[in-house]
């Protein structure tokens, strides 16, 4: 499992990959759109970043919201990781070119091409090779950052998991406890309308409700005459039934997935609702996919470089796939872990066991596949996968998963709330709007 600021490392990662060239291009007329704490951030870095969000948006499929609401979100965004980054500097936190140089090559890697060929790649789309560097800089400075500010708050007790537990038994029963997420378009019907303009009115609302029940597009006639919020084609977001109007409730609580419901009225209108998505309340795991792996490690300090032990580990594992010594040997002579003694064997593990950039490297390996060296939070690391397969969990391990469960519900809450205060602390200037 993944904590929400190591997702967005990865995803950030992640996108240098498929950057259009008119994103790192400069405008002609650029200009500074707003100061964080005196340092600006310029209408090209709003453009760029933009596109970018664009590129993802598309290509997980995803509707596009409305341009000047994603100009704004994205350079609220900017402002955001600008005063993180100042933060960190401020801490001393410091990512050194081999940190770097392994994220590069972890990029070029997924692109199934050396790290020489990916810089000519990303240098043809507009992104120089300093450039790329400087992001992948910042994007793991700013996971260290995060690392270090937010980890630490989140705290998940023994009663946190008893109380858990007894509402994930209880709550397919309760309607209100499973999340749905709703659109909707409102016909609003002023305050003291009388008895001949409601009639009016809930007519437009019946007319609406017959033509997207005959295939018109319900987003699309969102747009056109919802009185209500339009920004997101009128849809709420996935939450709890209880969080809901109990009418909205009501009304919906038999319709499927894709439908709408028959009216609603309320003291704003009359209501047309769709369900979007309907998920019943996480229950516990009864099995998981269990992981086999074996690993070397290499701490980082004053007598080894992250660089030099990136470097011994490339060569251990050359070694180990011509077949001049196996990972067995080679963990117990040189891994500074714990398990060198058992050839680096970390035992069968359920999902969560392990640090997040850790386990997000194990998770892509195949049978017997050895990593390309890795950075954690505790060295530099080579892991080989033996195997998977799927166990039942055991009464104890049942509540492991509820507290890696809750340990990532707390970790966005303190995300959130700590990204939160940094921006409100920052001193912010907003000037010429992007465009």
């Amino acid at each position: 499992m993944k904590s929400r600021f190591w997702a967005l490392a990865l995803a950030a990662l992640a996108a240098l990959q498929a950057l259009p060239a008119q994103a790192q291009k400069t405008q002609s007329a650029d200009y500074v759109v707003a100061v964080v704490n005196s340092e600006p951030i310029t209408n090209s870095e709003v453009r760029a970043a933009l596109q970018r969000v664009t590129e993802q948006l598309k290509a997980q499929r995803q509707s596009l919201p409305p341009a000047e609401e994603m100009r704004q979100a994205v350079l609220e965004r900017l402002i955001s990781d600008r005063a993180q980054l100042q933060l960190a500097a401020e801490y001393g936190i410091r990512i050194d070119d081999a940190a770097v140089d392994l994220a590069e090559q972890n990029l070029a890697r997924q692109n199934q091409v050396d790290v020489e060929t990916f810089r000519q790649r990303m240098a043809k789309e507009g992104m120089g090779p300093a450039t790329l560097r400087t992001q992948l800089r910042d994007q793991l400075t700013l996971t260290r950052l995060r690392e270090r500010e937010v980890e630490g708050r989140v705290r998940v007790t023994d009663q946190d998991v008893d109380r858990a537990m007894a509402e994930q038994a209880s709550a397919n029963s309760d309607p209100l406890a499973q999340e749905i997420n709703l659109a909707q378009l409102l016909v609003a019907v002023p305050e003291k309308a009388d008895a001949g303009l409601v009639s009016q009115l809930q007519a437009q609302a019946q007319a609406l409700l017959v033509r997207i029940r005959s295939g018109e597009d319900f987003a699309t006639l969102v747009k056109q005459y919802s009185d209500a919020d339009r920004s997101k084609n009128g849809e709420f977001g996935l939450r709890r039934a209880d969080r809901y109007p109990s009418s909205f409730v009501q009304a919906t609580q038999s319709v499927a997935v894709g439908a709408v419901s028959d009216l609603v009225r309320s003291g704003a209108g009359f209501h047309i609702l769709k369900v979007l998505d309907r998920r019943a309340p996480s229950a516990v795991a009864q099995t998981v996919v269990q992981t086999h792996a074996r690993h070397i490690l290499l701490r980082v300090g004053p007598e080894l470089t992250q660089a030099a032990a990136i470097a011994r580990l490339a060569d251990i594992r050359q070694r180990i796939v011509s077949g001049t010594t196996d990972f067995a040997t080679a963990a117990r002579e040189v891994s500074q872990d714990g398990s060198a003694a058992q050839g680096g064997d970390l035992g069968w593990a359920n999902p969560g066991m392990f640090v997040p950039e850790f386990e997000e490297v194990m998770n892509r390996l195949k049978d017997h596949d050895i990593s390309h060296p890795m950075v954690s939070r505790f060295g530099v690391h080579l892991i080989e996968l033996l195997e998977r397969r799927r166990a039942e969990l055991s009464p104890r391990e049942a509540r492991e998963v509820v507290r890696n469960q809750l340990r990532e519900t707390k970790l966005d809450e303190a995300y959130t709330n700590w990204a939160r205060d940094i921006r409100e602390r920052a001193y912010v200037e907003l000037r010429d709007a992007p465009q």
